[in-house]
């Protein structure tokens, strides 16, 4: 939380929490040592246990949050097990893997929605996320209408036509910029030029009307949330090889991009009425940099530095 608070991060989704984790967040919520806000998303195959802990003792307050249950499609690009509808151009025997059997997800998110949970996903290649979004449809088809604010987490690799769906659906896409800058560099070896046009398709899903968050998938990346405001703004690589930009076309503007990591992770935990924003009324969460990312250089957006962070009303970093 220290580390957190140094970065810039006044709050944060911990996804797939094993219950001793949510067990340590407990404690040092009781002893009043917590300088983050954190909602909690254990595993999806736990949704009873979930659902069990909110009829016994809510939801949890601003300040620790069991929110709801993460479930996992597919694996990765890096390891070639995100799941792709085409094979590998480096591995034809293969076009990614099932990380949780459809069947078991179907029942699982059926459920977990049944009982009124909220629902994310990680989804990586373009079959995860077309398979996922049409599960979530059928599950708020059969279940009726209700803010249910359905995640992909990552949301990497689109179809163009399965762009629209997630403003259609309300789903959320929960994306993390840095794995741009990072995945630009050599996804070309592993995935057609078709694919890579929707990897990390921002400037899309904003033009689509989708609701959009940012995040870090720390500890994979780092947690500096400048770093990613700077991927999403340039879609330059970290080998310096696209100047102009990795997909240019899906550059954001950086008060877009301010957006995604504020208000939009706020939407993304139902907290938007009480956070995100600095205006009366709302919680007192604040971040001071060294310059007005606004108006510098793009280059200039990930060297920059935090002087302070409020959260609450209470400096946890800087004087």
């Amino acid at each position: 939380m220290r580390f957190a608070n140094s970065q810039g991060v006044v709050a944060v989704s911990a996804v797939s929490s094993p219950w001793s984790e949510v067990a340590a967040f407990e404690r040092a919520h009781a002893r009043g040592t917590q300088t983050v806000r954190v909602s909690l998303y254990p595993a999806i195959e736990d949704w009873h246990r979930v659902a069990d802990s909110f009829r016994l003792h809510g939801a949890g307050d601003e300040w620790l949050r069991l929110a709801g249950v993460k479930g996992f499609v597919d694996g990765s690009l890096g390891s070639t097990t995100a799941l792709f509808f085409d094979h590998y151009l480096d591995d034809p025997t293969s076009a990614g893997l099932f990380v949780t059997p459809e069947d078991s997800l179907r029942r699982w998110i059926n459920a977990a929605d049944s009982a009124g949970l909220q629902v994310v996903v990680h989804a990586i290649g373009d079959r995860a996320n077309a398979l996922i979004l049409d599960i979530f449809d059928s599950v708020a088809q059969a279940h009726g209408p209700r803010d249910r604010r359905f995640r992909i987490e990552h949301a990497q690799h689109l179809r163009q036509q399965d762009i629209p769906r997630f403003a259609a659906s309300g789903v959320i896409a929960s994306m993390q910029p840095y794995h741009a800058a990072d995945d630009g560099r050599w996804a070309w070896k592993r995935i057609r030029p078709a694919q890579i046009a929707g990897t990390y398709a921002f400037r899309s899903l904003l033009d689509s009307h989708a609701h959009l968050q940012f995040g870090s998938d720390w500890t994979v990346a780092p947690l500096n949330p400048l770093v990613g405001i700077w991927a999403a703004v340039t879609r330059e690589t970290l080998d310096g090889k696209h100047p102009g930009g990795w997909i240019p076309e899906q550059k954001i503007t950086v008060d877009e991009a301010l957006r995604a990591y504020t208000s939009g992770n706020a939407y993304g935990v139902f907290a938007e009425k009480r956070r995100g924003t600095l205006a009366p009324g709302m919680a007192a969460d604040i971040v001071i940099l060294d310059r007005d990312i606004r108006k510098v250089p793009s280059d200039a957006i990930r060297v920059a530095t935090v002087r302070n962070t409020v959260v609450g009303g209470r400096v946890v970093f800087g004087h």
